[in-house]
């Protein structure tokens, strides 16, 4: 797969519009014109010189041959009439042609047929993702969210009306205007997981999360707010969770002056691929035969090897350090701390014993 291709469907700030689509599309278009005219050239050529009298292949043959500037003999001796016809095709169709053959060199020199290649190739992709994660924005907030899903191998579509941001890129991208609801289409937001919206200002974000949850009604949308008085708004908008990193980054420096090692510890858990510890959600669907089971009865610790945190009730209650006798509902999530092979176990503990 190339580096980076890009699909850009519409966008407002004029540079994509102006030039990405021109570089693309234009070039397209001047191909498609330039083969049109030359082809529609032949085809008078060819019904002039069948007019003239001759043969369906000899009128094809004479036509190919004097556009091509071949120079070779008249199948047939020319009248008045013929001759002046041949001058006119030669005025015509030599200069199509060399227009033509031009706007093709054109076309291979500069890689706008490669480029137009890699956007198909790249839409195709897209459209055949399920259950990925759009990231809306990719300025330091979402090249975070970027590296840390890349790293737990999750597909991904990055969308950005900068194409410098996402040059460099090694998944999928679409390039243009986040709050236009055909860059979210472009980006399979229909089969979309979950969508971080992480734009530079919270009035994009806010329209963003509004497209999304119009388009996705049961899309995880997670907003990137600056400011705390937008976070509300945010929610009220549709996302599920509005997220500070500023106040974020704050709290966790502070709690590393003041607890080092608790802040470190779950810094690794969560963040350092190079742990083979992670701490992780399960859900207790309707289906689970754990459902109805005390914690005790389910004996996730003896069967699995993980440790059970904390769970979260269908009413959204946290129950830290959860006790045996704690009954298991549908929708319940356990949220749990082992390596990936203890974790797997407990989804397969909590799908079917």
């Amino acid at each position: 797969m190339p580096r980076c291709q890009r699909f850009c469907v519409d966008v407002t700030d004029g540079v994509c519009r102006l030039g990405w689509i021109i570089t693309l599309v234009g070039p397209l278009r001047r191909i498609g014109r330039a083969l049109l005219a030359f082809g529609l050239v032949l085809i008078a050529g060819t019904v002039g010189y069948v007019i003239l009298g001759f043969g369906a292949l000899d009128a094809v043959y004479q036509t190919v041959t004097t556009v091509t500037t071949v120079g070779f003999r008249e199948v047939h001796p020319l009248t008045a009439a013929g001759q002046l016809f041949t001058i006119m095709l030669i005025l015509m169709g030599v200069g199509t042609a060399l227009y033509a053959f031009g706007v093709l060199l054109e076309a291979l020199i500069e890689g706008h047929l490669r480029q137009r290649m890699g956007r198909w190739r790249m839409d195709r992709q897209i459209s055949r993702m399920t259950g990925h994660t759009i990231i809306c924005g990719c300025g330091r907030v979402g090249s975070a969210s970027v590296q840390y899903l890349s790293m737990l191998g999750k597909p991904i579509v990055v969308v950005d009306r900068d194409p410098a941001r996402l040059q460099d890129l090694e998944y999928p991208t679409v390039l243009g205007d986040v709050t236009d609801d055909r860059i979210l289409e472009a980006a399979g937001i229909a089969r979309a997981s979950a969508l971080i919206s992480a734009v530079d200002t919270d009035a994009s974000n806010i329209y963003v999360t509004l497209s999304s949850r119009a388009l996705g009604p049961d899309l995880v949308i997670i907003a990137r707010a600056r400011t705390e008085e937008s976070k509300s708004k945010l929610l009220r908008a549709g996302a599920n969770r509005a997220v500070n990193p500023q106040l974020i980054g704050g709290r966790r420096m502070a709690a590393f002056a003041l607890q080092p090692h608790v802040s470190e510890f779950l810094d690794v858990v969560m963040h350092d691929e190079t742990l083979d510890y992670r701490i992780e959600e399960i859900e207790v669907t309707t289906m689970s035969p754990l459902v109805g089971q005390s914690l005790a009865d389910a004996a996730l610790r003896e069967a699995t090897g993980a440790l059970l945190l904390a769970i979260r009730s269908a009413t959204g209650q946290f129950i830290a350090n959860p006790t045996g006798d704690t009954r298991l509902a549908p929708h319940t999530i356990l949220i749990a701390l082992g390596t990936s092979t203890q974790l797997d176990a407990v989804r397969q503990h909590v799908d079917a014993h």
